[in-house]
């Protein structure tokens, strides 16, 4: 299993960024994919997650209505569009994937995102 981000780096506050997660070694399609973040000193989070036909999605109160996840099951690819952001969304961003049992067992090496003026 290999879940790789792409797309971090420093934003100004109500800017956009889009992370990308590439996906691979599982059958993708069958798995809830998640994204969680960890800003210093904090503790990690969960920032939103998806079902694997796109049906459901999870976000933590933070972010709903400024970040919207997505996946393209076709690709193996998890998406997370980032709106509106501030600095409080300064983070290391994760891709993880959620297994059978509820458990999030794999999580990608994360990626950046830097929110400042």
């Amino acid at each position: 299993v290999q879940l790789v981000e792409s797309g971090g780096g420093l934003a100004q506050p109500g800017g956009s960024l889009r992370l990308s997660c590439a996906a691979s070694g599982f059958t993708f399609s069958t798995y809830t994919m998640s994204w969680h973040r960890q800003a210093p000193g904090k503790e990690r989070e969960l920032v939103a997650s998806i079902r694997p036909a796109s049906d459901t999605s999870y976000y933590v109160d933070s972010v709903k209505g400024r970040f919207t996840i997505s996946r393209d099951n076709a690709k193996n690819m998890v998406y997370l569009q980032m709106n509106s952001l501030k600095p409080e969304d300064t983070a290391v961003y994760y891709c993880v994937r959620r297994n059978y049992q509820l458990q999030y067992d794999y999580w990608g090496q994360g990626t950046q995102v830097t929110v400042s003026s």
